[in-house]
């Protein structure tokens, strides 16, 4: 078994002497091609939108915003794993988050969910895994947070965990994500850039029929809206008909959703977003917010199937709007921006979820699995199709 980390740190799964002995011991069968060769949206000068990335053009562009990836690959038949979004650097319990939740169709299972709804908060890390380890990731989520100095009180623990199901390139009635790497996939995460493609929740991901899996975008507004940075991770798993920057990818190398008249079901499958912005926000303008992240599912050529599970979560890490302790049990003033002020960050959402897809699907490699092998989007097509198109 191999396991491999964010930034492409490799470690394995600390559950016991044997098994580190076992995972040492045994050898990789998947054929996976590195991803340092692959290019990201921009590379192909794609660059959805008006307006300007952060640093990293990623989530981690908002301040205090990490990500880490446990990456799980065993033998012919397991290709899954594990990716952690952390809010901020303190102690998440203790230092909720306000955050909204949308479902664009709920074909899915989003652990956490309907606390989110109706308390606007969010009180852990946000996990992303495979369909049939959600337990784990919620089981992984509250073994973390009741580990947390400061937590010893805690009784009640909202695990946050979304899912899109890798069934196709991986063994996912073998539920081989444990609560251990979970909580591994936390700890290890990072700022600063974060890997993509097949990796983490991403390993066994198809999208449009090629490989899809974890992309990442981020979006600076001027001083003059703010100066506020919005960043968008994505787990992709979905399908429809292509489209890169409105430019028809998918139809022009003849690979779509309903070619040939017949349903057979290669939309389906579920995309996460997570959103992240310092903008003081409400949990309410969070919630819209998230809505407009999902527009980018229909930019990229996704019709949200009936079988797929589209899912947007956004959160604010900005202090003012914290619901800290001194906020809680008490009359509190919170400041954040007037309705009127919020439409450049929908632009931003649109923008960088968009980007956050095509970086997923652009920088994924081929790999083989469970019940055959996925292959990367052919970028070289790619390019002679944008530029056909003058792009």
């Amino acid at each position: 078994m191999r396991v491999s980390l964010s930034l492409c740190a490799l470690i394995f799964v600390l559950a016991g002497p044997a098994l580190a002995r076992q995972v040492a011991s045994t050898p990789t069968t998947a054929t996976e091609s590195p991803a340092d060769g692959r290019p990201r949206a921009r590379d192909l000068g794609v660059a959805p939108g008006v307006l300007t990335p952060g640093l990293w053009n990623a989530i981690t562009d908002v301040d205090g915003v990490r990500v880490g990836h446990v990456t799980l690959i065993e033998g012919d038949a397991i290709r899954t794993g594990v990716t952690a979004v952390l809010p901020h650097a303190g102690n998440v319990y203790q230092n909720k988050v306000p955050a909204g939740f949308v479902a664009a169709n709920a074909f899915g299972k989003f652990a956490g969910s309907t606390q989110i709804v109706e308390l606007g908060e969010i009180e852990t890390p946000i996990v992303l895994t495979n369909t049939l380890s959600v337990p784990e990731g919620a089981a992984g989520v509250v073994e973390w947070t009741l580990r947390q100095p400061g937590n010893e009180a805690a009784r009640s623990v909202n695990a946050v965990v979304g899912e899109t199901n890798d069934g196709f390139l991986n063994d996912i009635r073998a539920r081989k994500v444990t609560p251990g790497m979970v909580g591994q996939a936390i700890d290890r995460a990072e700022s600063g850039p974060v890997e993509e493609g097949s990796v983490g929740a991403g390993t066994g991901t198809v999208s449009f029929g090629w490989k899809g899996g974890i992309g990442t975008s981020s979006r600076v507004l001027p001083e003059a809206l703010g100066g506020y940075t919005l960043g968008v991770l994505a787990q992709t798993n979905y399908g429809g008909i292509l489209s890169v920057d409105g430019v028809p990818v998918g139809e022009a190398l003849r690979q779509y959703y309903l070619k040939n008249v017949i349903d057979s079901g290669d939309a389906d499958g579920s995309v996460i977003l997570v959103v992240a912005t310092d903008a003081p926000l409400s949990d309410r303008n969070l919630e819209r917010l998230a809505r407009r992240a999902l527009m980018a599912i229909s930019r990229t050529g996704s019709p949200a199937t009936n079988g797929s599970g589209d899912y947007a979560v956004a959160f604010s890490t900005a202090e003012s709007v914290r619901r800290t302790p001194a906020r809680r049990g008490a009359v509190a003033t919170i400041d954040h921006l007037p309705n009127d002020r919020i439409s450049p960050l929908f632009q931003a959402a649109v923008e960088a979820a968009e980007e956050a897809i095509l970086n997923a699907l652009f920088k994924a490699t081929s790999v083989s699995g469970h019940r055959g092998t996925v292959d990367a989007i052919d970028v070289e097509a790619v390019k002679r199709v944008l530029s056909e198109h003058g792009r």
